[in-house]
């Protein structure tokens, strides 16, 4: 046995660990198998048959490139869920079993990432894909947990949160000057019920949010290094930070993510383990290798003067540089799609599940679920670029009341027959007054900027 290998100190380390990536992991399959038809099926908005006819293996790496239907890739999504499923109660399982099934699932959603398309190429879903990879070397509850891997997960947080640190610092001057939660919480990308609340909180509060995110970003990823009990005292203040993001906004599973790579920084009193078979302490030394290595590239990227966030350098999503919001929108616009059923007649506004519509709807809690037409919804209100590879399909979808399409929504005002036109406006959003709320009874104040999209019919479109 390799003592020196082993923490059995971080039992309920590695317990928190591998249920939070597990629980992530059967989220992202069930967000998946509920939206690919729509978004990526063979009749989808970016089919993936199109796209592996054009990208090869080397480039992409999955399952998919053997074999692809549509009722392949929901095997695939239940077989994830049923996988994630057991995780939850891999600890009870040999030391074989537990690296089986976490290796399977990460195979899995490696290849339901890599032929995602802008659908998969939010940040998080590289951080589950090489969260989910080091949990396959954390090992079941009859052995101690392996030292390297906790080291390991916890540069993977340091990653995370020093990067999305400096990226704040060298962007947008209201990061430094104090005054972007001003404005955040009413123009992220998916406000959450109490979104409006924070956002009129006082601005001193605001700037004092701003400067415990510094400390969290740029203080406490080097105190999660220092000898107990300050690493888990520096754990803890992740995990407080993280709680607090996830009641301002809705950032999919970002938070949940990065509260379970928090607990591996974090001590406890061991119940007696055996230590780290000889074997499986040398892969696990083969893989701090193999991560040291890896660890070039993001740190590069940190360290250099054009910093960029959230790039995988790999196709296999390992050794990732993140961060998120370097630069933040002063002011909120979105992206209203209307129907018409005939030349003249009356414009009916089609209804999303996450993303701002009718001013009257409290914004709904979302995450640790990810919607992804409505994430992409906003940053098509910043450029109409981000639309380009799906936008024309989506309004071909809607005038053919495509059933797969339809389900992403939460309101088709055209149940009965197809509509004739459809259109897109652009609005200016703003969160109410108290006043206004009171008088309304509104959550937003829109305001009609112009067109996004010209009425089009299925004629415009051919």
């Amino acid at each position: 046995m390799w003592d020196w290998a082993a923490a059995p100190d971080y039992w309920a380390a590695r317990f928190a660990v591998a249920h939070l990536v597990a629980l992530t992991y059967l989220l992202g399959f069930v967000s998946a198998l509920r939206q690919f038809r729509g978004l990526l099926g063979e009749r989808g908005l970016t089919p993936i048959p199109r796209f592996l006819a054009h990208v090869p293996f080397r480039e992409s790496p999955s399952l998919f490139h053997l074999h692809y239907s549509d009722r392949f890739f929901a095997g695939v999504c239940w077989a994830g869920i049923a996988g994630s499923a057991l995780a939850l109660f891999a600890d009870l399982a040999p030391l074989w079993a537990w690296l089986a099934l976490w290796t399977l699932l990460w195979l899995l959603y490696l290849s339901i990432v890599n032929v995602g398309q802008v659908w998969y190429s939010f940040g998080w879903e590289s951080l589950l894909l090489e969260a989910g990879f080091l949990a396959i070397f954390l090992g079941p509850a009859g052995i101690a947990p392996p030292t390297l891997v906790l080291w390991l997960l916890t540069w993977l947080l340091f990653r995370v949160e020093f990067g999305a640190g400096l990226i704040k610092m060298r962007g947008d001057v209201c990061w430094r000057d104090r005054t972007a939660l001003y404005y955040h919480h009413e123009t992220q990308p998916m406000p959450g019920p109490l979104s409006r609340w924070f956002h009129r909180l006082p601005r001193a509060v605001h700037q004092m949010e701003v400067l415990a995110n510094h400390f969290t970003q740029l203080v406490v990823p080097f105190l999660l290094f220092a000898p107990q009990p300050v690493a888990t005292a520096a754990g803890l203040v992740v995990v407080v930070t993280q709680g607090w993001l996830m009641l301002s906004g809705n950032f999919a599973w970002l938070n949940l993510l990065t509260i379970a790579l928090a607990f591996s920084a974090m001590s406890a009193p061991a119940p007696p383990t055996a230590g780290l078979p000889p074997w499986f302490a040398a892969l696990v030394l083969a893989l701090t290798v193999v991560f040291a290595v890896l660890s070039y590239w993001p740190v590069r990227n940190m360290l250099g003067k054009r910093q960029v966030m959230n790039r995988s350098f790999n196709r296999l999503h390992l050794g990732n540089t993140y961060g998120a919001f370097g630069s933040i929108t002063r002011t909120r616009y979105e992206v209203v799609v209307e129907g018409a059923a005939d030349v003249d007649g009356e414009w009916r506004e089609y209804g999303f599940k996450g993303k701002p519509g009718d001013p009257h709807r409290r914004p709904p809690q979302v995450a640790p679920y990810h919607l992804r037409l409505d994430w992409l919804m906003w940053f098509l209100a910043l450029s109409p670029s981000y639309g380009r590879t799906w936008l024309p399909g989506l309004v071909e979808a809607l005038l053919r009341n495509d059933e797969q399409v339809l389900r992403l929504l939460r309101h088709n005002p055209f149940p009965d027959r197809p509509p004739l036109q459809i259109r897109a406006d652009l609005y200016r959003y703003r969160f109410t007054t108290r006043a206004e709320r009171r008088e309304t009874g509104a959550f937003w104040i829109r305001t009609r900027v112009g067109d996004f999209v010209p009425p089009l019919t299925l004629a415009d479109l051919t």
